[in-house]
């Protein structure tokens, strides 16, 4: 039966394609069919510019968008820690190690108590967020960009960027901050 889905889900996926060519400002948007997600057609910083809605000269870290790049899409694993899978903190403690060249502990507890807190408004590109999924404290984390998006490792969509005022992810929104020096 999940077979029969997926060939399904392709093959509506390839009719569908055509359909999502349009133009917008001359970037064009496209499906990528091995990973069926949207891709925004364009240099990486015009992509990620136009993703997270900030001009490309604010995106100054481009090896952080190429790694997040390069991650897009892989499947969440618990416990995983390489692009077969992964789970949010083994995704954001490769991210800082090899972005930041800073080592976190692998939990996202653990990471949690090493973070000096901010506002939502004072957040800042590289610093982690919070949420507190099924009552239990600090149970997800991810990496904040820009415009209230984050890079995580969600449980349903593997690697993704998403909005922290989504009311569903902000409804779970518990804290946010920069690692203490």
């Amino acid at each position: 039966m999940i077979n029969y889905l997926r060939k399904v889900s392709f093959y509506l996926l390839l009719l569908l394609t055509p359909l999502l060519y349009t133009s917008c400002k001359s970037k064009k948007i496209l499906t990528d069919a091995s990973k069926a997600r949207p891709v925004i057609s364009g240099s990486l910083t015009e992509r990620y510019a136009s993703l997270l809605n900030v001009k490309e000269k604010e995106l100054n870290n481009e090896k952080l968008y190429r790694f997040i790049d390069s991650w897009m899409g892989v499947p969440h694993r618990s416990g995983g820690m390489d692009k077969k899978g992964v789970d949010c903190s083994g995704f954001t403690s490769i991210l800082e190690k090899e972005i930041y060249s800073r080592f976190v502990p692998r939990t996202a507890k653990s990471m949690a108590e090493i973070v000096k807190r901010k506002y939502e408004e004072q957040l800042k590109e590289g610093d982690l967020v919070f949420f507190d999924f099924q009552g239990q404290q600090f149970s997800h984390v991810g990496v904040y960009l820009h415009n209230n998006k984050f890079v995580h490792a969600s449980t349903s969509k593997g690697v993704i960027i998403s909005d922290l005022k989504d009311p569903w992810y902000y409804k779970y929104f518990s804290r946010g901050g920069s690692l203490k020096d």
